[in-house]
């Protein structure tokens, strides 16, 4: 069986399969993934966050992040839940994501 690191890497390749569709950035590289937690029996916990507050794709966005780690060997259940604390920045961004957007 996966350790909870070896699972905790392929969430967050899967991650970063699951694209913001207004900015077409993956949502690991925009920052918009604040914990990934996985517990003793594999189960694995998603806290995300959205650029802005009362964005409609939060929805979207859960199933996309269950339909990306569905795959996963030795995963238990996916949960997600949206955190709107403490609030996004554009300084969250990995310099990859920085980049894509012009940001310097």
């Amino acid at each position: 069986m996966a350790t909870t690191e070896e699972i905790r890497e392929e969430v967050v390749e899967a991650l970063k399969t699951v694209d913001d569709p207004e900015l077409g950035i993956d949502i690991f590289n925009l920052g918009l993934v604040y914990e990934v937690d996985i517990n003793d029996e594999g189960d694995v916990k998603v806290d995300f966050t959205l650029t802005t507050m009362g964005c409609p794709i939060a929805p979207m966005i859960d199933e996309q992040i269950k339909q990306a780690t569905a795959g996963i060997e030795g995963i238990g259940d996916v949960s997600t839940e949206l955190v709107m604390y403490p609030p996004w920045t554009p300084e969250k961004m990995s310099p990859l994501a920085r980049s894509a957007l012009g940001f310097v």
